[in-house]
């Protein structure tokens, strides 16, 4: 069988190790480092994606000392007597024949709790808490906890560490002068700002010594006002490879910075150019990283010479097989990240123990897998949405026998319709995913074809993910000419005016009306674009990589009103991680946020509010209904009615914002007890 991607399946060799492919899986936090027996799901964890062929592992980091910690409750690897935890993990990826480093990382100023530290006593826009200046005495001590903390890793058997310069954490805020105000040793110059960093890499080797993998995560594009020029970036990378770097991996945007950088709306391989300049300075292995999600993407980059390595983290969320299933020619059984940030980093922001939404089983691998069935049984599915393909794939893997009715002529549901918000392509590949599952498992399929209650008594188990329909507010007029709802509009049916009233400020609301104001393909499509539409210089004129914003993507195609009910900010429960970018777009295409309103009437004027007590009228020629939806259940109902027992999943279950997330984990859970 010919090699796929020969770039990315090539071995790399260190020297003194060899990784068997030249795919990293970046540094996430998965939550479970602070549960209660975590560790060993750790270790489940870290394993599944060894034996998924993955060529090196990076934990989610772990502080050298408490004041690092991110939060007070936050891992830190300090004494001997942690090093046990941490063996559990390091001895399942190396049963699997994997490698995995650890990651060091201080929080510094990004630190949530009173006693964080930093280079100067400058408070951080994302932190509550103003830090305290390390003395340089401080700086020395913090020094030898790192290499301490390297050490302790060595002993728990892993087989390296990644040391966190990057991100606007600690070390990365004694690099740039924007919050390095020091004037001794550690402050000043570049030599004296990057002193720290050099002190720890060369403690670090001459602790471990040579044959230990040792990464330095290098912020290449700051993004962020005094950030470094690129002078600056390639005269650190030139005297980390002197002090001892293995490998030199990418770190792209502080998260202080008003700039999207792994979102699904950024484009892939947004920032690999960056990565493909810096290696043609060093020797050492370089590694592109951000928004690289499919292998066709991975072998792009190295075939190129952009880079010596590609980090995939969340893909690896999203299917732990994904090196193992390239290398076989199964790029069709690849499940990709869609880059949605819903299950992983928003869960991670909320303390919450991450996952995945297209896979719901990444984290809980202890707790929830598809085992065979013991009985097979004839199993319906209603429904080909996200949560009907989810069940009916998990159901034939599991050895039922399957049937998945869906009314309409296509699969997908809801995905259908926000694979065309622009910045959302990516949910196409969850589609084409679940489609080839159930042509695979050999799901029969009955498209265009309502399911009846004769239909399904004949099941032994019936599901129904008949999903949600559009709710209509009791307004008078709302059932006139010019108003329609958001499925309508998506679905092509009917046409849409220049001036436009959205009803609801929802995720569906915010979604309409960057689907109506956009007037160009998605930038998500175009890199060069994008980066214009979001002022980041590749070309390093100035400190950070920034530059001014093209004005062309502020224009709206529409005039839009976004109008809500409620007093509060527009857009308040969209994603923790994602929402400020929605709301960013929205507010430079001139979008009008109305909060407060009262619906009076809609007639062919427009429609009529009142809005603390003042009476008003958007003179609009199309209103769009955005206001959320409501569960499908009347076939629910019919079933019921004729004594047909039936789970419901997804939308039918709870009507909540379109959240594919539960969806496909509850069709996991549900399937999973039949």
């Amino acid at each position: 069988m010919n090699n796929p991607y020969p770039h990315m399946l090539a071995p790399l060799d260190l020297g003194f190790t060899q990784l068997n492919n030249r795919v990293l899986m970046g540094s996430m936090h998965t939550g479970l480092e602070e549960e209660s027996g975590g560790f060993a799901k750790l270790a489940a964890f870290y394993a599944e994606r060894a034996k998924g062929g993955v060529g090196l592992m990076v934990t989610g980091g772990i502080s050298p000392n408490f004041r690092g910690r991110l939060y007070p409750q936050a891992s830190q690897l300090s004494f001997p007597w942690q090093v046990s935890k941490h063996r559990q993990i390091t001895d399942a990826v190396h049963r699997e024949g994997g490698k995995i480093c650890m990651q060091i990382l201080h929080a510094g100023r990004y630190a949530y709790h009173p006693l964080a530290v930093a280079p100067s006593a400058i408070k951080a826009p994302i932190s509550r808490f103003k830090p305290r200046a390390l003395s340089s005495g401080g700086v020395r001590t913090t020094v030898r906890q790192y290499v301490r903390c390297a050490r302790l890793a060595a002993k728990a058997g892993y087989d390296g560490v990644e040391v966190m310069g990057s991100e606007g954490y600690l070390i990365n805020q004694f690099l740039c002068r924007a919050t390095n105000k020091r004037n001794d040793e550690y402050g000043g110059s570049l030599e004296n700002r990057s002193r720290m960093a050099l002190e720890i890499v060369r403690g670090i080797r001459e602790a471990v010594g040579p044959n230990f993998i040792l990464i330095f995560r290098l912020s290449m594009l700051d993004l962020v006002e005094g950030g470094n020029n690129w002078d600056e970036v390639v005269q650190l990378a030139k005297w980390l490879e002197q002090a001892g770097v293995s490998i030199i991996n990418t770190g792209i945007g502080w998260h202080e910075a008003r700039i999207p950088t792994i979102a699904t709306s950024v484009p892939r391989a947004a920032f690999a150019e960056i990565t493909e300049r810096l290696r043609k300075e060093v020797s050492v292995p370089v590694v592109a990283t951000n928004r690289i999600n499919t292998p066709e993407t991975a072998e792009q980059i190295l075939s190129s010479g952009q880079a010596d390595m590609v980090s995939m983290a969340r893909p690896m969320l999203a299917d732990p097989h994904f090196v193992n299933k390239a290398a076989e020619n199964q790029r069709a059984d690849i499940n990709v990240c869609i880059g949605c940030n819903q299950g992983c980093l928003d869960h991670t922001f909320q303390l919450k123990r991450a996952t995945c939404l297209v896979n719901p089983f990444a984290c809980y691998e202890t707790e929830l897998s598809l085992v065979p069935a013991s009985q097979a049984k004839q199993v319906a599915v209603v429904g080909g949405g996200p949560a009907g393909m989810a069940a009916a794939t998990y159901a034939a893997e599991r050895g039922h026998k399957v049937v998945l009715f869906e009314q309409r002529s296509e699969l997908g549901g809801q995905f259908n319709l926000a694979a065309q918000i622009p910045g959302k392509e990516e949910f196409h590949e969850t589609l084409a995913y679940f489609r080839h599952q159930l042509s695979k498992h050999k799901v029969e399929l009955r498209l265009g074809q309502p399911a009846t209650p004769e239909q399904l008594a004949a099941f032994d188990e019936v599901i129904l993910a008949t999903g949600v329909v559009p709710r209509v507010p009791g307004i008078d007029g709302v059932t006139g000419p010019n108003v329609v709802t958001y499925q309508q509009v998506l679905r092509q049916e009917v046409e849409v005016g220049e001036r436009v009233a959205l009803i609801g400020a929802g995720g569906i609301g915010f979604d309409m009306a960057e689907f109506l104001s956009e007037q160009h393909e998605s930038a998500s499509l175009d890199v060069g674009r994008w980066l214009a539409q979001w002022g980041i210089d590749m070309d390093y004129q100035t400190n950070g990589g920034l530059s001014e914003r093209d004005p062309s993507a502020f224009e709206s195609a529409r005039e839009i009103f976004l109008v809500q009910r409620k007093t509060s900010k527009p857009g308040k429960g969209l994603g923790k991680t994602t929402g400020w970018i929605h709301r960013a777009v929205l507010k430079d295409r001139g979008i009008q946020f109305v909060t407060g309103a009262d619906y009076q009437k809609i007639d062919e004027q427009g429609l009529y509010l009142s809005c603390d007590g003042q009476e008003r009228l958007l003179a609009v020629d199309t209103v769009v209904l955005c206001a959320g939806q409501e569960s499908n259940r009347s076939l629910a109902e019919q079933l019921a009615e004729q004594g047909v027992d039936y789970k419901l999943i997804g939308g039918a279950d709870v009507a909540a914002e379109l959240d594919a997330k539960r969806a496909i984990r509850q069709a996991a859970e549900v399937v999973n007890a039949i």
